[in-house]
């Protein structure tokens, strides 16, 4: 007989509802990583509730350059004033983004039929290439 307990052989039994991987409760968000250009300036408005909240829109473009097709994206960013809020704003259109964030559907009624839409809450967002200035010395 050895001096050193042997392990168990038993696992706990563990109801479906636990998540084996994490102690945190499940949360409904998609994670989103999207990489574009800016369509406009951001700008920072304010939510119902008094929050300020940083809003832009970034295209994306795929397939062959004769039949391209382009998605907009709508992003919201509700970065603190220490935490790049300047930085965001002081990024100008055509600006090539590498953006992270949570993704979610919302729905809602437009005149009597049910639409729906992505809500992306930006969570990460790095800059890959600022627009060529040398062509707005041109114009």
């Amino acid at each position: 007989m050895s001096p050193f307990p042997r392990p168990s052989l038993h696992l706990p039994t563990r109801s479906l509802t636990n998540r084996l991987f994490s102690t945190s409760r499940a949360l409904p968000i998609a994670r989103i990583t999207i990489v574009g250009r800016l369509a406009a300036d951001p700008e920072l408005t304010v939510t119902s509730t008094g929050q300020e909240m940083v809003r832009y829109a970034v295209g994306t473009s795929y397939g062959p350059r004769e039949n391209r097709q382009t998605s907009w994206w709508r992003v919201a960013s509700f970065a603190k004033e220490n935490e790049g809020r300047e930085r965001i704003l002081g990024l100008g259109k055509g600006t090539l983004v590498y953006l992270e964030g949570d993704a979610s559907m919302r729905k809602f009624e437009k005149d009597g039929k049910v639409e729906s839409a992505l809500s992306i809450v930006q969570q990460k967002l790095e800059v890959l290439k600022r627009p060529d200035s040398s062509a707005d010395s041109l114009e």
